[in-house]
């Protein structure tokens, strides 16, 4: 039996619990998709759980990059969520909108009602920011809360002093009028629980009559009649189903799912259409290219005379924990795994940053997935915030059971590779800051023998990884761009009845992590599925 339904929303994660929540307010039948089960685990609730999830295969589809130069021939692992909430009940829990200029970007490539005034209504919506923040940026009645670093130590404090003292600013919202600056971090974590978009979003509409929510429905294919998508076929178990849109399907499953959704419909290269034995739909160049992603390593420090977060997971110190998390949500176990950020210029005639730093009180061994050193230890991580390199994802079958090729060309450009070695030394002079300097002993990653451009390089190579960050592979641009695959309204160009909300639309590359942005772009996709005048743009 084939059910109706206004809309039939395909992904549950960020940008499809959003979707799912302003939809169904407006009254209109709603079934929403989740290949993943329920966010029942514990492990994506305690933010420090958010180690125990990248690994898991219940919660996580655990794809992996292809080998290429850039990673010196390795395959990198690439956590996606798997449960409703998708990446956003498996991620960092950071917040960060990114800098003007991105927005001010897209509108600048043709994609009208995108600038950073334009979009700041939306991002301001659906944020319940607690803490101090100048309202004219800042949202404070919204479904998702953002709060501070709510547990300080003295080897974070004293990095963010060293960072301030290299002529960075301090203590700036980055969230707010200006990006540039150093401090501890904003998360998506409240009473020590994670704030995921399920939690935020879904939760508070499931009840409603006209929202039919399917967990475990890995989708196969979306039908059409001519040019227009009209059905969902997926499947649930070993069932197949379908459910019909009257109106819209709404295309919400990431960066990497969308394009490959797409792809296996038969809306795609058509040589690839061909490849994988495909009858095209609509043959459309851009779809699964464009792909970028932001791409870091990890630099680290062994630490004396001061404890850090390694020695408490350990024994008796890890059982305290546990109790003070279990009995008043406090301690480790209730922070992110980042705890402060430099958002700062490679070098000071910039006019806006280009890389992030992400600073941890902790270590974790060369040898293990995220394990821990077994002594005191600290670690930052850096990346340049606007990559260059571009890559590709591609369908490798006509099955969605099948993972796709995934290929981001990781420093193929040469303005990343020099970018990541600015970055590298700038993060080693924060490490050996004056502020540090009483607890440091030495680096253990990549070591004090690696100084030179190629040893910096070649460490890079072998030992980053992705920031978890991937976008771009259904990108937003005008119909007359080959490589755009929606337009600034987000429809699907040359198809009928079908948009794609998510960061895989996001048309260059995002200078921060990207849930806050997918989840502005699924606010403002509502208010043009249901046809509302658009929020005025803010006056700044």
């Amino acid at each position: 039996m084939v059910q109706d339904f206004d809309y039939v929303i395909i992904g549950a994660g960020s940008a499809g619990s959003v979707l799912a929540n302003r939809l169904s307010a407006s009254g209109a039948t709603i079934c929403l998709l989740e290949a993943g089960g329920p966010d029942r685990n514990p492990f994506i609730h305690m933010p420090a759980g958010f180690i125990k999830t990248l690994s898991n295969p219940r919660l996580n589809w655990l794809y992996e990059t292809e080998p290429s130069a850039g990673t010196a021939g390795r395959a990198i692992p690439t956590p996606r969520g798997k449960a409703l909430g998708g990446s956003s009940s498996i991620n960092g829990h950071i917040y960060n909108r990114g800098q003007r200029m991105d927005f001010d970007t897209w509108a600048q490539m043709g994609n009208r009602g995108w600038s950073f005034a334009d979009v700041l209504p939306y991002f301001k919506r659906s944020e319940r920011r607690i803490g101090e923040g100048d309202d004219t940026y800042r949202g404070r009645d919204g479904e998702l809360a953002v709060t501070d670093v709510d547990r300080r130590d003295p080897v974070s404090d004293a990095f963010i002093e060293g960072v301030a003292n290299l002529g960075i600013p301090r203590g700036l919202d980055y969230n707010g009028a200006q990006q540039e600056g150093v401090g501890y971090f904003q998360r998506t974590i409240l009473n020590g629980r994670r704030m995921s978009a399920a939690r935020a979003f879904l939760k508070p509409a499931r009840h409603r009559p006209n929202l039919t929510i399917v967990t475990h429905a890995q989708v196969s294919k979306i039908l059409f009649d001519g040019r227009r998508a009209t059905a969902v076929r997926y499947r649930r178990g070993d069932q197949e189903h379908e459910v019909r849109a009257n109106r819209e399907i709404l295309l919400a499953a990431g960066a990497i799912a969308s394009p490959q959704i797409l792809q296996v419909s038969g809306v795609g290269p058509a040589g690839l259409l061909r490849d994988i034995g495909v009858a095209p739909v609509h043959p459309l160049s851009g779809v699964g290219e464009n792909l970028s992603d932001h791409f870091g390593i990890r630099l680290s420090a062994r630490l004396q005379g001061i404890k850090t977060i390694n020695e408490n997971t350990r024994g008796l110190a890890l059982a305290v924990e546990a109790v003070k998390y279990g009995l008043f949500r406090k301690g480790i176990l209730a922070q992110s795994p980042g705890i402060a950020l430099a958002l700062c210029k490679s070098r000071p005639a910039l006019d806006q940053p280009d890389l992030q730093v992400i600073f941890a009180p902790a270590s974790y061994k060369e040898t293990a997935v995220y394990e821990l050193d077994d002594f005191p230890g600290m670690t930052a991580g850096v990346w340049p915030m606007r990559p260059e390199s571009r890559g590709h994802l591609r369908a490798q079958s006509a099955d969605t059971r099948d993972k796709p090729l995934i290929q981001p060309n990781y420093l193929e450009a040469e303005a990343d590779q020099r970018l990541l070695l600015d970055g590298i030394r700038l993060a080693r002079r924060m490490l050996r800051s004056p502020e540090l300097a009483r607890w440091y002993v030495h680096e253990t990653s990549p070591g004090d023998a690696a100084q030179s451009d190629d040893e910096l390089l070649d460490f890079a190579r072998r030992r980053g990884t992705t920031i978890f960050h991937l976008m771009g592979t259904c990108k937003m641009g005008p119909s007359h761009d080959p490589a755009a695959v929606v337009s600034d309204e987000l429809r699907v160009h040359g198809i009928d009845g079908l948009r794609v909300i998510d960061a895989s639309v996001i048309p260059t590359s995002h200078s921060a992590n990207t849930n806050a942005a997918t989840i502005m772009i699924a606010e403002k996709a509502a208010d043009m599925i249901l046809g509302k005048t658009p929020l005025p743009a803010a006056p700044v």
